[in-house]
C-alpha cells in the first residue's frame, strides 16, 4: 500500500536555497522558499534573525537577489511564468516595490549586475537579438547590441569594466568573452579559444583595483579555471589533479577561490590560495552541492542532498545556516552506480530501487533535461514518488549531458536526440537483460529536453516503451523553433549547424512529429499554456497528429510557463504522470 501522505510531503515540506548576501552588508541576505506552497523571494536579516517575504505572485518568483548595500531586494516580474519581463526591486526592510530600471520593455532576462554606486548593467534578449544596458542616476544607455546571444557576465568591483559573454562568431554553445568600459562600451580586451572552446566569465576579483576576472575555459576538453586581466592581458592557467570537471568562485578578499570539483554525479569543494598554490579540502558529506559562497569570516555556505537526504543548508563552522519552517521532507532510497558500454563510449547512469521486492521491476526512465545538464546524487522528490510507488527508477547521463567532458557534451551536435535515444536505449537494454527492468513495463519519461526525447524515442524506438509521459516537451521542432525565444533559436542553430531552413533535413530527423506514425505507446503529455521555451503551438500539433492517428493519449495543460513554482500544482502533475502510468500498464 502506497503511504499518499508521505511521498506528497516531499514536495510539500518547506525548502530554502541558498542564501546570497550584500557585498557591503553581509549581515543582509535573501534566499528562495516554498514555505507559502509557492517559490518566492525572501530577505533575512542576519543580525536580529528577522525574515520577511518580500515577493507574493500567483506562479511565484525565482530570480532575485540582493544589491551590494543591502538597501534593495531585485526580483524579475513576468508574466504568468513566461518569463518575459522587467526587474523590479523592493526595500529590504519593506515597502512598495517600483521598475529598478525605468525605460526598458519587457524582455527575457540575460543578466544582471549591480555596483555599489548604484551602476546597473542589464542583459537582455528578443526578438532582435541581445543588448546590453547600463543605468545610473537616471541615465539608460545601450552598451551592446548584437542579433547573437550574449549575456551579463560581471562588473568590476570599481565598476569601471563590464564583461560580456556573446556568440557573434555563431555558436552560442561555445562563446567568447568580450571586456568593455563601463564608460561608454569600448572594446579593453577580447577572449576567445575558438571553434568548439567556450570561455565563460565567472565574476570578476572583489576588491578595488584587481581587474583580474575568473573564466570557465575548456582548452583540455574539460571545463576548468583561469584568472585574465583584461587590461594588462595576462592569464593564468590553474590546474589540479583531479579527473573531474571545475568551477569556482572569489573569496571575499580574493586571496582565494572556492573550487568546487564535480565528477561521476557527485561534488566536493576545496579553497585554493592564490599566493601559495595550496589546495584544501573543505569536508562535506558525500552527495551533490546545489551552490556554495564564502563568507567574509572566512566560513563557507552550501547547499547540500543527496538522492536519500533532503536537502539542507550548511556552513563549514559545523552550524546548519538557515532551517525552514515545518516539517522536514521524508527521506527516501540511495542511488547506486551503473556503467554501461554504448556506441560513444561508457554511460553513467543512476538507479533508484524500491525498498521492499526484488526485480525485476517496473521501471521509469527518467530523462533529464538541459540538454546541457545532468543527472545527480542529489534529493528529488519526483523520483521518490516513483520508488514509493513500486517502480525501479533509471537515470542516464547521455551523450549530450555535462560533467564528462567537452566531447560527450558536444557529441549530440548535428545528430540531435539520435544520439541521446541511443544510450539510453543501451542502458535500458543492460536494464532488462541484468534483471532489474521488466521488459513489459517500462516507462519512458522526462520534461524540457527530456520531454522531447521522450516523444523522439516512443516514435524512433516504438518496441522499448510500455508508456511516455512528456512535460513541456519539443514536440515539432520546426514550429518550436518558429516560437521560441531568439535566444533559444541561437541555441539550436549551433546545435544543429543552422536554422530549419538552412538545414531542414536534419531538424526533420530528430523532429517527434516525423514519426509519430510509429507511435504506440500511451502518451501523456503536459504542457504549459505560456511556456517560451517550448511553445504550446508545437505540442497542439503533435497532438492533433495523434489524434488524426486514434493513438491513446491525454494532455494535462496548467496556466504557467517552463513548469510550475506552485506545490500544489507540482503534485497535482506528479499524480496524474504516476496515474496515466499505473492505468495504462
Amino acid at each position: 500500500m502506497v503511504d499518499e501522505e508521505r511521498w506528497k510531503a516531499r514536495f510539500r515540506a518547506a525548502r530554502v536555497s541558498l542564501p546570497r548576501w550584500a557585498r557591503d552588508a553581509p549581515e543582509r541576505s535573501t534566499y528562495q522558499s516554498n514555505a507559502t506552497g509557492t517559490w518566492e523571494i525572501y530577505a533575512w536579516d542576519r543580525e536580529t534573525g528577522e525574515r520577511r517575504q518580500v515577493t507574493d505572485r500567483a506562479n511565484g518568483t525565482w530570480m532575485g537577489s540582493v544589491d551590494p548595500s543591502g538597501a534593495w531586494v531585485w526580483w524579475f516580474d513576468d508574466t504568468d511564468g513566461d518569463e518575459f519581463g522587467v526587474w523590479k526591486r523592493t526595500p529590504f526592510g519593506g515597502g512598495e516595490a517600483e521598475v529598478a530600471v525605468p525605460g526598458l520593455d519587457a524582455s527575457y532576462p540575460s543578466g544582471l549586475a549591480i555596483g555599489s554606486s548604484g551602476t546597473v548593467l542589464v542583459g537582455r534578449s528578443g526578438e532582435q537579438g541581445s543588448t546590453v544596458h547600463r543605468y545610473r542616476a537616471g541615465e539608460l544607455v545601450q552598451l551592446y547590441a548584437h542579433a547573437e546571444d550574449a549575456h551579463v557576465g560581471g562588473l568590476s568591483r570599481d565598476e569601471s569594466l563590464v564583461a560580456i559573454g556573446h556568440s557573434e562568431h555563431g555558436d552560442s554553445r561555445h562563446m567568447a568573452i568580450r571586456v568593455v568600459r563601463t564608460e561608454d562600451g569600448s572594446t579593453v580586451a577580447e577572449l576567445w579559444d575558438g571553434p568548439g572552446k567556450g570561455v565563460y566569465a565567472a565574476g570578476f576579483a572583489p576588491v578595488a583595483g584587481d581587474p583580474r576576472l575568473l573564466v570557465n575555459h575548456e582548452r583540455r576538453g574539460r571545463e576548468e579555471i583561469l584568472l585574465w586581466d583584461p587590461v594588462g592581458g595576462e592569464q593564468r592557467e590553474i590546474t589540479f589533479d583531479l579527473p573531474g570537471e571545475i568551477d569556482a568562485d572569489w573569496f571575499p578578499d580574493a586571496s582565494a577561490l572556492l573550487v568546487t570539483h564535480s565528477y561521476e554525479a557527485r561534488d566536493e569543494l576545496y579553497r585554493y590560495d592564490l599566493e601559495s598554490g595550496e589546495l584544501t579540502r573543505i569536508e562535506t558529506p558525500r552527495g551533490s552541492i546545489g551552490g556554495a559562497t564564502a563568507r567574509p569570516d572566512g566560513t563557507v555556505e552550501f547547499a547540500w542532498s543527496s538522492a536519500a537526504e533532503p536537502p539542507v543548508i550548511r556552513s563549514t563552522s559545523g552550524a546548519v545556516v538557515l532551517t525552514p519552517e515545518g516539517p522536514p521532507a521524508p527521506p527516501s532510497v540511495p542511488v547506486a552506480d551503473a556503467w554501461v558500454d554504448g556506441p560513444g563510449g561508457r554511460i553513467h547512469a543512476l538507479v533508484s530501487r524500491p525498498e521492499v521486492g526484488e526485480g525485476p521491476f517496473p521501471t521509469v526512465f527518467d530523462v533529464h533535461g538541459g540538454p546541457t545538464a545532468q543527472d545527480d546524487d542529489s534529493f528529488v522528490a519526483s523520483v521518490a514518488a516513483w520508488v514509493d510507488h513500486g517502480f525501479a527508477v533509471v537515470r542516464v547521463n547521455y551523450r549530450g549531458s555535462t560533467g564528462y567532458g567537452s566531447a560527450w557534451r558536444d557529441a549530440i551536435e548535428g545528430r540531435v536526440g539520435l544520439t541521446e535515444l541511443e544510450d539510453v536505449k543501451a542502458v535500458r537494454d543492460w536494464a532488462v537483460a541484468s534483471g532489474l527492468a521488466d521488459p513489459e513495463r517500462l516507462v519512458l519519461t522526462g520534461g524540457s529536453w527530456g520531454g522531447f526525447l521522450t516523444l523522439l524515442g516512443i516514435g524512433t524506438q516504438p518496441d522499448d516503451w510500455s508508456v511516455a509521459v512528456a512535460a513541456v516537451p519539443v514536440a515539432d521542432y520546426v514550429a518550436a523553433f518558429e516560437d521560441e525565444m531568439e535566444a533559444l533559436q541561437a541555441f539550436d542553430r549551433s546545435l544543429f549547424g543552422g536554422s530549419p531552413e538552412e538545414v531542414p533535413d536534419k531538424y526533420r530527423e530528430s523532429s517527434p512529429i516525423t514519426y509519430v506514425e510509429q507511435v504506440r505507446a500511451p502518451v501523456l503529455v503536459l504542457a504549459g499554456e505560456n511556456d517560451p521555451r517550448c511553445p504550446i503551438r508545437q505540442i497542439d500539433n503533435y497532438l492533433g497528429r495523434l489524434a488524426e492517428l486514434g493513438r491513446p493519449h491525454e494532455v494535462y495543460r496548467y496556466d504557467a510557463g517552463h513548469g510550475s513554482l506552485v506545490v500544489e500544482e507540482r503534485i497535482k502533475q506528479m499524480e496524474t504522470e504516476i496515474g496515466y502510468t499505473l492505468k495504462n500498464l
